[in-house]
């Protein structure tokens, strides 16, 4: 689905700036970062809408919004520059991940501004490697009866509104959707046959694909990363060689390398060693490939990024920030119905918060 989604940018040789891609159980939110007139881009969005599987596209761009990123930044620190470098740290409110003789590894979140900040100012210092997320962005909720998720919030919460017809519920919603998607059969554009007797792992479980134990396949899930040439259709290219060769992606992170005219993309593929070890021989195939690497056996930081929306009255609203606070969560939009959160660390951390919230109603999540 990525190589699709990317194609329909490619064709109309727009350049993704960023791309970050978070999946759920039985869905994919996609948040792409693009430039372009508005006449075009509309285009676009009315292309994106006729495949099969995309289910909603929304322009963010003249809304009001969360927008955050996610940046590691490795940079040389001797030992007589580790003061200052550390007091940049703490203004640029960044978390010191990994260090050793000479490196220092920098986990950093904000807007796009911020990102740009902290790498300039770090840069006198030598900057071996940088892996961004992207922006990922969220719609800030409105107030009162008016907002989108004000009819799912009284759901979850009967004292926000008296009678809540059963039809406007979000599971009704949801069980629409996915009749739909179950008669679609899950083409392109065309539907194509049903794969109801075909087995696979669901890739899509936030519980699968654990990295340090992997089933007795050998499948486990893969870390790859790898820098390519900043052009228009690149990620197009890369992304063909996994569906051309039957990769699934479980995740996928695109943005700006420490060296202008390149970018980093950053990957979770299941597979075993061997057939991982065949993908990293056909990706360095590719021209505008510069280097591949796979993390999974060898000692590396990760991290991710999370925004999260809650449903959550008056009443919830202390029980719903207790738990952000256990989480180390960040508070960073709230409306008379709903709060908002922004969560950084692995996946194991992700899912738990995921978990503890869903009793309270998650409205929407990337």
């Amino acid at each position: 689905m990525i190589n699709r989604i990317a194609g329909v940018f490619a064709r109309r040789g727009y350049n993704i700036e960023s791309l970050a891609v978070g999946l759920n159980k039985d869905k994919a939110l996609f948040t792409i970062v693009v430039s372009g007139t508005d006449k075009i881009l509309n285009q676009v969005v009315e292309q994106l809408n006729k495949l099969v599987n995309v289910i909603k596209v929304v322009d963010l761009s003249k809304e009001p919004q969360v927008e955050r990123e996610l940046m590691l930044i490795k940079i040389n620190a001797e030992r007589d520059k580790l003061p200052e470098i550390m007091g940049l740290v703490r203004i640029f409110k960044a978390e010191v991940v990994d260090l050793l003789d000479n490196t220092l590894t920098i986990e950093v979140t904000g807007d796009p501004g911020k990102m740009v900040a902290i790498q300039k100012t770090l840069s006198k210092h030598g900057i071996k490697e940088i892996a961004r997320t992207g922006n990922i962005a969220l719609r800030r909720e409105k107030m009162g009866e008016t907002a989108p998720f004000w009819r799912f919030s009284a759901a979850s919460y009967p004292d926000l509104e008296v009678a809540i017809p059963s039809t406007s519920r979000l599971s009704s919603g949801v069980d629409a959707v996915n009749q739909i998607s179950n008669e679609s059969s899950g083409g392109d554009v065309y539907p194509v046959e049903s794969y109801e007797n075909f087995s696979a792992n669901q890739i899509l479980d936030a519980h699968w694909g654990v990295l340090t134990d992997g089933d007795p396949t050998g499948f486990c899930s893969h870390t790859l990363s790898i820098l390519v040439n900043d052009f228009p259709g690149v990620l197009n290219v890369v992304t063909g060689v996994f569906s051309r060769r039957g990769y699934n992606i479980q995740s996928l992170a695109v943005g700006p390398a420490e060296k202008e005219g390149t970018s980093r993309i950053t990957t979770v593929v299941p597979g075993t060693d061997e057939s991982i070890t065949k993908l990293v021989h056909q990706l360095y195939k590719l021209i505008d490939v510069y280097e591949v690497q796979d993390f999974t056996h060898l000692p590396f930081a990760a991290r991710e990024l999370m925004i999260i929306k809650v449903a959550a009255n008056a009443a919830a609203r202390r029980d719903v920030l207790d738990i952000a606070q256990i989480f180390e969560a960040q508070k960073v939009d709230i409306s008379d119905h709903t709060i908002t959160l922004q969560l950084t660390g692995d996946i194991d951390k992700m899912v738990r918060l995921h978990n503890m919230l869903e009793q309270y109603g998650i409205c929407e999540l990337v």
